[in-house]
């Protein structure tokens, strides 16, 4: 920045030097003929007016350091806004009688501003030679001040055109050094273009030896990887004023937009132009075409060996399958069908995630952050799914335990019914009434379980109640009969036939004999159907709930007397 004010104090001491006119013999014109003098125009006494107070500030900051020094130069930087603001509205409000002075001054600010553009030019040459000579530590200072001095020699060129844009407005054109600023503009462009892509190419590769080097190799690549984020970035910037400038004046920038796009993938209203557009797109299809044309060979090669790896273990998954089926199936081992499905299944699962592993290895994936995102996956997942993972983990207990198996029925989770499928999640259990019900483990395995078909014997038991009135030792003969001659039922264990309670209504008989389970409906409808006819045939009566109730008459007479 201080550079740049001593080159604004540069062309406010020309102008001073020059906005006080002369005669021949180097006399004021204050001291010729009082008829040849004329009262000296308004617009310049302001313009005069703020380049005093232009120098005043200059001459102030010499005094100053630190903060105060940097208000002070803010304030240069200020006025000297105004001055080029007051200058374009006089413009805009020129007449005849002005516009020679106006264009006195222009082709005065063309002059000065030259004359700095060469000034900072020098130094930005003599920065970047101290630049490449300095130790790493210094680079730091020496890069800012070095992007100081190249904006605002960008900003010197800028202003340059404004000026020779002035004098088209007050019709004396400078097409000669206006060319030449345009030819100067588009070689800034050209350079600073490969100077981006260079710094680009360079600050990547930094990073990524930054990656892989050893710890006493981070502190100076990391050093050196900054020096180069930060040339990138005033390259970006430096690019980004030319391409605005450029584009003022004529110059086709579309190359540059696309690769300010490219490098920062910023959207500004450049990128609204159908030729920065195409340009875009049409490099994208060329570097498809040229990544395709290099690699297509070795991604078909790999892809061939991924595909290979990946059938081979398929068979392998079957081999697998294959093998531990029959291991299982094996008599000798006492599994549940849960137990056996799980082995199978994780068998060839694990075989071919081996297989995929494999293979995408040999493609050239790295799998430690494959596999790493596996276990932070697996962490977020967890925690997403507690409810399956409940589920999940009563399976192992179900598993573990087998307090059932497959074609079982059972009474679990407030359901019955036969089990006709397991899961480690879920349980599906068919009603009796063809129903599919799928009961989530965990509601199984916290409830009670009731396996009614684990055992091959079951006991039926029944009641049949007689009459008070009935032949006792009849009802036991006749019931002892029929459970004898059904031939589902068990000789062992005996059956039992006893009379087992006085009920208000009846006299209750228990009927207890052993059956197969899978008989036991069948022997529990028979016997009652039978039951039922045989003691109609004897004369046996089934009671049902009765209570006698007994009337007492009242002799009214008798309560009288």
């Amino acid at each position: 920045m201080r550079l740049f004010l001593l080159c604004l104090m540069l062309l406010s001491s020309f102008a001073f030097a020059e906005s006080e006119p002369q005669q021949a013999d180097g006399q004021p014109a204050g001291e010729a003929e009082a008829a040849e003098v004329k009262e000296e125009p308004h617009f310049a006494a302001k313009l005069e007016s703020l380049e005093a107070e232009l120098g005043k500030l200059y001459e102030e900051s010499l005094g100053k350091t630190g903060t105060a020094k940097n208000i002070v130069e803010m304030q240069m930087l200020k006025k000297n806004e105004q001055l080029r603001a007051e200058l374009q509205s006089l413009i805009n409000k020129r007449t005849e009688e002005t516009t020679p002075e106006l264009i006195t001054f222009v082709k005065d600010q063309v002059d000065y501003l030259t004359r700095a553009a060469d000034f900072l030019s020098e130094q930005i040459t003599k920065q970047q030679k101290q630049l490449d000579e300095a130790d790493p530590e210094q680079k730091l200072i020496l890069q800012k001040t070095l992007q100081d001095t190249t904006n605002f020699y960008h900003r010197m060129l800028g202003e340059q055109w404004v000026n020779f844009k002035w004098l088209q407005i007050l019709e004396v054109p400078n097409p000669e050094q206006s060319e030449a600023l345009v030819a100067d503009i588009q070689e800034r462009l050209d350079f600073v273009s490969a100077m981006l892509s260079f710094d680009s190419q360079q600050e990547s590769a930094l990073a990524s030896q930054q990656k892989s080097a050893a710890e006493g190799e981070k502190a100076n690549l990391q050093l050196q990887h900054i020096l180069a984020q930060r040339k990138v970035a005033s390259d970006i910037e430096a690019l980004q004023f030319l391409v605005d400038l450029g584009g003022q004046m004529g110059i086709d920038t579309t190359r540059y937009t696309k690769q300010l796009f490219e490098t920062t993938g910023n959207l500004t209203n450049e990128l609204l132009d159908l030729k920065v557009i195409w340009a875009i797109v049409s490099g994208w299809f060329g570097d498809v075409r040229g990544w395709l044309s290099e690699n297509t060979p070795q991604i078909l090669f790999k892809v061939f060996i991924f595909l290979v790896i990946i059938f081979i273990f398929r068979i392998l998954k079957k081999i697998t399958r294959t093998m531990v089926t029959r291991a299982v199936s094996s008599p000798t081992l006492r599994m549940s069908q849960l137990m056996k499905d799980f082995f199978i299944s994780i068998s060839g699962n694990i075989v071919l995630c081996i297989g995929i592993l494999i293979a995408l290895s040999q493609i050239g994936l790295n799998l430690t952050p494959i596999l790493t995102g596996f276990g932070v996956a697996g962490v977020i997942v967890g925690f997403a799914l507690q409810d399956t993972l409940s589920n999940f983990a009563s399976g192992m207990m179900l598993l573990i335990y087998r307090p059932f198996d497959v074609d079982d029925f059972v009474e679990a989770g407030g359901t019955s019914g036969k089990v006709s499928h397991m899961s480690l999640v879920s349980t599906t259990i068919k009603t009796f009434d063809n129903q599919i019900l799928i009961v989530p483990n965990s509601k199984i395995w916290g409830d009670t379980i009731k396996n009614i078909t684990h055992e091959r014997v079951r006991r039926v038991d029944m009641v049949f109640g007689i009459g008070y009135g009935d032949d006792i030792k009849l009802t036991e003969r006749v019931l002892n009969d029929i459970v004898a001659d059904h031939p589902m039922t068990l000789r062992a264990p005996e059956p039992t036939i006893k009379l087992h309670t006085l009920n208000s209504s009846s006299v209750d008989f228990i009927v207890r004999p052993w059956v197969k389970t899978e008989d036991y409906w069948d022997v529990y409808w028979d016997i009652t159907r039978e039951v039922k006819m045989r003691f109609d045939r004897e004369g046996i009566s089934i009671p049902f709930p009765q209570q006698d109730v007994h009337l007492h008459m009242v002799d009214k007479k008798g309560d009288e007397s």
